[in-house]
């Protein structure tokens, strides 16, 4: 009986491997065909989810405050913007310090009194500051709304900067920037920001290490009290609340956050025009960094749905043109990029990789390349589809957290649009066609309508770059800084 049930088994057991061998197929052998690769089903039609509840209003003191309801998880999500552009030479180095100790304590509270209150309602906040903007954002439990409020208008209308804390704040800035102007990725942003816009305010991303020496306690103050205003800023709060009374508790948190002048806003940015691009000496380099860049459309045109898909077939996600080319097929580099910068007046194209010092001018030439045939061969409907279905995957998932949906709206209304505009775009990109990519494409794309830098060995570099063409090699200017950064 034993022998029986155990041959039995395993003659049950065999049966099973062998039909498991011979139905089971990987995913490569699902994703063919007899006639090539199977494929894909047709986008469906974009169903526009339940408009979630919201109040966008603006308060009496002149701050927006946009409150969307987004449960499903106890939390609250907040996002504030001030403008906070400035002109004078030490302005960079001040706005650095005031943001990393706005939140260091205040008249009530000290930091470990700021740390503590928002730890009790599962909370933290966060600042940092660029040429354009202060920031403050984070989160806490829905039930810590009023706290998070708290400490948020204590910092804007209370924070003290004290002597210590500024010192201390110098100290550690003035330690990453020395090790942030030793990187390369640092040095080639500098550079393209100067090649773009000469000595526009917008350039000074980081401030000089002799600024950050120079500035007071004093000064710092002095610059929270003239240009941290609620006039021209933007509040927003997405998460598990009813959205017109969380509007009731920032106007009852804020109701001491006043002043009789507006947020200074970045001053319009010079048109960014195609030229050579320009080659910065880095001695020594083992690598080069490739950064090209020319004007775009801001989100506000009608034509920008097209020109964000074109820029994913170009090189905006990993099965893009550009990638395939100078990573999967040359093996120039580890990754190839183009993305759209916005600021507040437009946009821009940026092209971004870094390459093998002896590949660099090859790799350059391909860039180009590949610009020229998204002129003039544009993408097949296949690669129209793939790049809109990533467009449209890619926006959903970022307005599905409360994080990523309050970040998005921000950024939106800094020029003008709102949460209706974002819930229909994906109803745009499903609409765009191939023929408003071709023109999007012959106008923005073309090689010509580029400039940029290349950072990296001059010594190496200087004669495979002349000899390509549209590159500028006279001087070579090194980098010493970023005063060393060349116009």
């Amino acid at each position: 009986m034993t022998t029986l049930q155990t041959t039995g088994q395993t003659t049950a057991q065999t049966t099973a491997q062998t039909t498991a061998q011979t139905t089971h197929r990987s995913a490569e052998a699902i994703g063919r065909t007899e006639l090539g690769p199977r494929p894909l089903p047709p986008l469906g039609r974009q169903r526009a989810g339940r408009a979630p509840t919201k109040v966008d209003t603006v308060l009496d003191n002149g701050l927006r405050v946009i409150a969307v309801r987004r449960p499903g998880v106890p939390l609250v999500e907040l996002r504030l913007r001030v403008p906070l552009a400035g002109t004078h030479r030490t302005h960079p180095a001040r706005a650095e310090l005031l943001s990393t100790t706005v939140l260091a304590g205040t008249v009530r509270r000290s930091r470990a009194e700021v740390d503590m209150d928002l730890a009790r309602v599962g909370g933290d906040l966060g600042a940092s500051v660029d040429p354009e903007r202060l920031a403050i954002s984070g989160n806490a439990l829905a039930g810590g709304l009023d706290v998070l409020l708290d400490v948020t208008a204590d910092a804007l209308t209370a924070a003290v900067h004290r002597t210590a804390e500024v010192r201390l704040e110098k100290e550690r800035l003035t330690a990453h920037l020395t090790l942030a102007l030793s990187q390369p990725r640092t040095i080639a942003r500098l550079a393209l920001q100067r090649r773009r816009y000469g000595d526009h305010p917008v350039t000074r991303e980081l401030p000089e290490i002799a600024d950050v020496v120079e500035v007071t306690p004093a000064a710092v103050r002095s610059l929270h009290r003239r240009a941290v205003v609620p006039r021209g800023s933007v509040l927003v709060l997405v998460g598990d609340l009813s959205p017109a009374r969380a509007v009731d508790a920032v106007a009852a948190a804020l109701d001491g956050w006043h002043a009789d002048r507006a947020a200074v806003e970045l001053p319009p940015l010079p048109a960014l025009r195609g030229g050579d691009v320009q080659l910065v000496h880095r001695p020594g380099a083992v690598q080069s960094q490739l950064r090209l860049s020319a004007e775009a459309l801001p989100r506000t045109d009608p034509r920008y749905p097209a020109l964000q898909i074109a820029n994913l077939v170009y090189g905006g996600y990993f099965s893009a043109r550009l990638p395939e080319n100078i990573r999967e097929d040359k093996g120039y580099t580890y990754g190839a990029h183009s993305y759209i910068e916005f600021n507040p007046h437009g946009a821009t194209l940026v092209v971004d990789t870094d390459t093998a010092t002896d590949v660099t001018a090859a790799a350059l030439h391909e860039i180009r390349y590949e610009l020229g045939r998204l002129v003039v061969v544009p993408p097949d409907e296949d690669e129209l589809e793939s790049a809109r279905r990533y467009a449209i995957g890619s926006l959903s998932i970022s307005m599905a957290s409360q994080s990523g949906l309050a970040s998005t709206l921000l950024a939106l209304a800094s020029v003008g649009l709102d949460l209706d505009w974002l819930r229909a775009h994906p109803a745009r990109l499903a609409a765009v066609t191939r023929d408003e990519v071709a023109a999007v494409a012959a106008e923005f794309f073309a090689p010509t309508a580029f400039t940029g830098v290349v950072v990296g060995d001059a010594d190496k570099l200087a004669g495979p770059l002349a000899a390509l063409g549209g590159v500028d090699v006279s001087g070579v200017p090194g980098i010493s800084g970023v005063s060393g950064v060349p116009v």
